[in-house]
């Protein structure tokens, strides 16, 4: 009888596993091979062209109201060099994601104004601006009135305004230069250049192979990231910004930092150029900053000459605009090739996701809720509706592993982000953490296993309806039916073992 139990358990934990493996999308990303190799490591902008150096002049900060869509207004914080002669060039800022400040930007905007440049830094709005909801055109139309702001700003020169736009907001800015030509150049920093969805699943997988999980939760991927949100939204995520790219007619900076391992820093430059091609747009630069993040920054700073080489194109252009080198500094590495993820069957999207684990705890509420009404009658002195051992102690003990194996895996999930999001490894925690996660979850299955087959004998004894009652069934029932399927949804995410 042991063998047998153990063979079940051995032949649910593979069910499992096998349940994992073809319930959802499998996540095998093709390696990239190749690169873009810079003509040189030397990140300073080429051409004759005159241009004051950084730390040239003193800076001034003034707050300004801008009124934007709608009526509404928003702060920002105008920097200028004093003493520049003549009209100067300008420059709007467009934040990354999440709420921004008209603070932010500080030591670019110091930099770019103490060599002569204007600079505009808006608050981002929140109003229209949610995790759940974003609108990149509505976006890049605000950021056009602070632009306006800007042009009309006193020494500043109205011919020669453009756009800043890091990280997400280099999803605004080729909208805003496709839609107004007043845009007289774009700088892109650290672009995702792909649709969220595609750059955000490149993301998790670069960022979860170097904390170093195991394969199996690579699966996780695109059955998170390639399906609906619960509650719906996030359209925003499949936003293809190509279409606007293919429209610029200005000059582009394209900056990335080698270290970012967010953006398809080698992907990301090869289809801006192959939508200014599409635009006939030559006049392009690349640069790519040896060990900088996502912020550009290397231990905190600011990389190395990058605010040297911004100000520079700024004020060079037009000559800056196809200066040689045309692609310079490190030499970019991008192990995997994002590209469109694969999407989850309906039973995992959307709000099924929310449902599934509903159901699965809810069950279980309403098995202890029926236990628990078992034992009324005791209050009256009459016999309690209860299980019979051994069901008793198995369905309590398969309950208890089936909440410790989300639990534990919930944990470890968080743990995982942690160190991801914050660039750190730990093996120990990593390999020794997944382990837990497996075992408790193979413990459920076991008692999975000893619970169902304890309630089969008690059936067969016929003596189960006598000795449980028909409450006591009722608990057992919804007990392991939650289990079941709270256990089939943690094999979904890739709690069991896989299966080839």
């Amino acid at each position: 009888m042991r063998y047998r139990r153990l063979a079940a358990t051995i032949v649910v934990v593979l069910l499992l596993g096998l349940v994992g493996t073809v319930a959802g999308p499998g996540w095998n990303p093709r390696p990239l091979g190749h690169t873009i190799v810079p003509e040189t490591a030397d990140t300073a902008i080429g051409s004759d062209a005159l241009t004051p150096p950084v730390g040239t002049f003193e800076v001034h900060r003034q707050v300004v109201d801008v009124r934007v869509e709608d009526g509404v207004s928003v702060k920002a914080t105008i920097a200028s060099p004093v003493g520049a002669r003549g009209l100067r060039p300008g420059v709007v800022f467009m934040h990354g994601a999440g709420t921004a400040t008209h603070e932010n930007f500080a030591d670019i905007t110091t930099d770019l104004a103490s060599a002569g440049i204007v600079t505009l830094v808006p608050d981002k709005r929140t109003d229209t601006y949610t995790t759940r909801d974003r609108n990149y055109v509505a976006m890049a139309a605000d950021y056009l009135d602070s632009l306006e702001v800007l042009r009309r700003w006193p020494g500043v020169d109205p011919g020669r305004v453009g756009v800043y736009g890091e990280s997400e907001g280099a999803m605004s800015a080729p909208i805003a230069a496709a839609h107004n030509p007043d845009v007289a150049f774009v700088v892109l920093v650290s672009a995702p250049v792909l649709p969220i969805r595609e750059q955000g699943a490149f993301a998790a997988d670069t960022y979860l192979r170097e904390v170093g999980v195991p394969d199996r939760l690579l699966r996780a991927i695109p059955r998170l990231v390639g399906g609906q949100f619960p509650g719906g939204g996030f359209e925003y995520f499949d936003f293809d910004v190509s279409p606007y790219q293919q429209r610029m007619r200005q000059p582009v900076l394209l900056v990335y930092g080698t270290a970012d391992a967010s953006m398809p820093i080698v992907q990301g430059a090869e289809r801006l150029l192959a939508d200014l091609a599409a635009a006939h747009n030559d006049q392009y630069t690349i640069r790519y900053y040896h060990g900088a993040n996502h912020g550009i920054r290397v231990d905190g700073q600011l990389a190395p000459h990058f605010t040297e080489d911004l100000a520079r194109w700024v004020q060079g252009l037009p000559d800056t605009a196809s200066a040689e080198p045309r692609v310079a500094g490190a030499e970019p590495v991008q192990q995997f090739r994002a590209g469109p993820v694969a999407n989850p069957r309906w039973y995992a999207s959307g709000d099924m996701i929310v449902l599934t684990l509903v159901a699965g705890f809810g069950l279980l509420v309403l098995g202890l809720l029926a236990w628990a009404g078992g034992q009324l009658p005791r209050l009256w002195g009459r016999p309690a509706s209860t299980t019979a051992p051994p069901v008793g102690r198995y369905t309590l003990a398969l309950a208890l592993a089936t909440v410790a194996t989300w639990v534990i895996f919930v944990a470890y999930l968080a743990g995982v982000a942690d160190l991801a999001l914050n660039y750190r490894t730990n093996a120990l925690f990593v390999q020794g953490g997944w382990i837990a996660v497996q075992a408790v979850g193979i413990l459920a299955a076991t008692m999975l296993v000893l619970t169902v087959t304890a309630a089969w004998r008690q059936a067969r004894a016929r003596r189960g309806s006598v000795v449980m009652g028909r409450v006591g069934w009722l608990a057992v029932a919804c007990t392991v039916l939650g289990c079941v399927v709270l256990l089939l949804s943690a094999a979904y995410w890739g709690v069991y073992p896989a299966v080839p």
